[in-house]
């Protein structure tokens, strides 16, 4: 069982974390912190070093839900090959599931924490390359199972992957249009089809 300053650790990182992601790290004051979580500054500052410590605990936070999602729905899958077509399945519908979040972590807190050069930068593009690192390892999978070309490139196919991933979220964002997910997902199983699939 939590001791109650677990709890409230837990309670200032879940209440805030949608809102560093909606607001941004710079723009969220620590008048905004007290004021969701009805706590004193005081009372923040308890619990964590400083504004950034709890920016990087409120994004672990929405980094963890999103992965664990991610996770669930590639366990659908019975091979490596199927579950590449599950990551595209899952940001299909990525759009409505994020702007429950306050919108896309990574590609918010990125821009956000790129123009501050913090830790919190450092944390971002840690879980973009654990991200991409992981997807290369699908691919590898499916070349052992003999599912997969050997000759492609694992690394680069997943940046390559990832990059249209994140570059679609920030349209679809951008034109208040879940179709440029939808649009790119399809693209994206072309390529997998015709580049990966043996």
């Amino acid at each position: 069982m939590r001791s109650k300053a677990e709890q409230t650790t837990k309670y200032i990182i879940e209440t805030v974390a949608p809102l560093f992601n909606k607001k941004g790290y710079a723009a969220t004051s620590m008048s905004d912190i007290t004021k969701a979580t009805g706590l004193t500054k005081g009372a923040i500052y308890g619990n964590f070093k400083n504004k950034e410590a709890l920016a990087i605990e409120a994004f672990n936070k929405n980094i963890s839900d999103l992965l664990m999602k991610i996770s669930l729905h590639q366990k659908q899958g019975n091979s490596p090959l199927q579950r590449l077509f599950l990551i595209t399945d899952f940001y299909r519908t990525y759009y409505q599931y994020s702007k429950e979040l306050g919108g896309c972590p990574i590609l918010n807190i990125g821009v956000d924490s790129k123009n501050q050069d913090t830790a919190l930068l450092e944390r971002v593009r840690h879980v973009i390359e654990k991200t991409q690192n992981n997807i290369a390892k699908i691919v590898d999978s499916g070349k052992e199972a003999g599912e997969i070309k050997t000759s492609v490139n694992s690394i680069l196919f997943s940046r390559r992957l990832y990059r249209k991933i994140q570059g679609a979220i920030f349209m679809a964002y951008t034109m208040d249009d879940p179709s440029y997910l939808e649009d790119a997902m399809d693209e994206l199983d072309l390529l997998i089809e015709k580049d990966l699939k043996i």
